[in-house]
């Protein structure tokens, strides 16, 4: 059994909308956090870009509502903390090969387990709702990019509250390095564990699609993509889709 970690709070619900959005209500309230939240079932889950997130019984949604005591600027870095941590928990649950698609799925064996998703929350003073959604006994079936849970894994599924658990412990940890040695050690926890890096790839930006090989991420977690013009092109922002 995880002992769940000091300072931090849980709430739990049978239903509801989002734990995201139930987390920014709250902010919005005036809760300080830090707080999880998760459900057994939310109606309108959703992941980056106002995409739908399915969300089946027995698998994990949950999200912490943080107020962190790093500028605002860099808030969006515990996107690539959650991530690590997720890796991290979820290498301890499946005899599988665990890897950070940028910017923010966990994968198993090239397949998406666990998505991740950053929001700002507005109250008395500004908070972070960082959302994340695994895929423990159930995945989405023809999906653009595959999907897999881990009993398709064909590991022991683990509860809600014992994978929550170890995922919070996780963060605790990855969150206090980040605290204390800024980005940099987290973007070289991250690079060890990514995906696809020095391969090939393809980059769908809102407008259009760009190939070439992906060459890590920078300073402030953009993706770096060398596509033989001599310099990396640095993206903000994409999907990315590997050959």
């Amino acid at each position: 059994m995880i002992a769940w970690p000091q300072g931090y709070g849980l709430k739990r619900y049978d239903e509801i909308d989002s734990t995201n959005e139930e987390a920014r209500r709250l902010a919005a309230a005036g809760e300080v956090g830090p707080l999880w939240l998760t459900a057994t079932r939310q109606t309108a889950g959703r992941g980056r870009r106002g995409r739908s997130w399915e969300m089946a019984e027995g698998n994990l949604a949950a999200t912490l509502l943080l107020r962190p005591d790093r500028p605002q600027g860099e808030w969006a870095q515990l996107s690539f903390v959650i991530a690590i941590a997720a890796a991290d928990t979820m290498a301890g649950f499946a005899n599988a090969r665990i890897a950070l698609k940028w910017p923010n799925d966990v994968l198993a064996d090239g397949k998406k387990l666990a998505g991740i998703l950053l929001e700002t929350a507005n109250g008395p003073s500004p908070a972070l709702a960082i959302g994340i959604g695994v895929n423990l006994a159930h995945h989405p079936e023809g999906t653009e990019f595959p999907a897999i849970s881990l009993a398709a894994l064909g590991a022991k599924i683990p509860s809600t509250d014992d994978a929550l658990a170890a995922l919070a412990a996780s963060f605790v940890k990855w969150y206090e390095i980040w605290r204390a040695q800024g980005f940099d050690a987290i973007r070289q926890a991250w690079l060890a564990r990514a995906a696809g890096l020095g391969s090939r790839i393809r980059a769908r930006l809102a407008t259009e699609e760009r190939s070439g090989m992906f060459e890590g991420i920078d300073e402030n977690g953009a993706l770096l993509l060398n596509e033989g013009f001599g310099r990396a092109s640095v993206l903000p922002a994409a999907d990315i889709f590997f050959r």
